[in-house]
């Protein structure tokens, strides 16, 4: 009798910490990101500049298929290049198809994918990405923390290299990548 019930004590205890948990504490940590260079992903917008053939200069946006469609040019793929392998590839087709001689191409991102940032903000919603962009300014464009949120870290939902979402539990300085999700969490009384 007495061992059931220190082991019905220990249960209750075990259940009011767990109870007491801080939401998303169990999430790993997000991987360590520098800033390296842009690569491309479907939603980009991005200025394609053909030195002296005004008719291959435009806007245009990657597809879901991670690719562009230049007039006489055709389909470049885009996605997870950097604007200077778009430019390269662009140059090379423009030589394979005789186009140009010496093809000079310049691609510019104009808008990038958004992010997204829900839970407890003031306005939650999609957002459009900056470069340097991280998880507190993030929550700043969505009008800030509201008096519920906890403070001190978030969670950053990433698409994998294989296309899958996982969710990592960040500081607030975690550097964003477009199309991120911060998820704000509610804090416990």
């Amino acid at each position: 009798m007495r061992i059931s019930r220190r082991l019905g004590m220990m249960l209750i205890t075990a259940s009011a910490l767990a109870a007491c948990a801080s939401p998303g504490g169990n999430l790993p940590p997000l991987p360590q990101t520098t800033q390296s260079a842009y690569r491309l992903g479907p939603e980009d917008q991005v200025r394609v500049t053909v030195f002296n053939d005004p008719r291959l200069t435009g806007e245009f946006r990657v597809s879901d298929a991670g690719t562009i469609a230049l007039p006489l040019v055709g389909t470049i793929r885009a996605a997870g290049r950097t604007t200077p392998e778009v430019e390269r590839a662009i140059e090379q087709e423009m030589r394979q198809k005789n186009l140009f001689r010496d093809p000079s191409a310049s691609v510019q991102v104009i808008s990038y994918r958004p992010v997204f940032v829900l839970g407890q903000v003031e306005r939650g919603g999609q957002f459009p990405y900056q470069p340097g962009m991280t998880a507190l300014t993030g929550v700043a464009v969505a009008g800030g923390f509201n008096y519920r949120a906890v403070r001190d870290y978030v969670s950053i939902t990433r698409i994998d290299e294989e296309g899958r979402p996982v969710e990592y539990r960040a500081n607030r300085e975690a550097l964003l990548q477009p199309g991120d999700v911060v998820t704000v969490f509610e804090r416990r009384f």
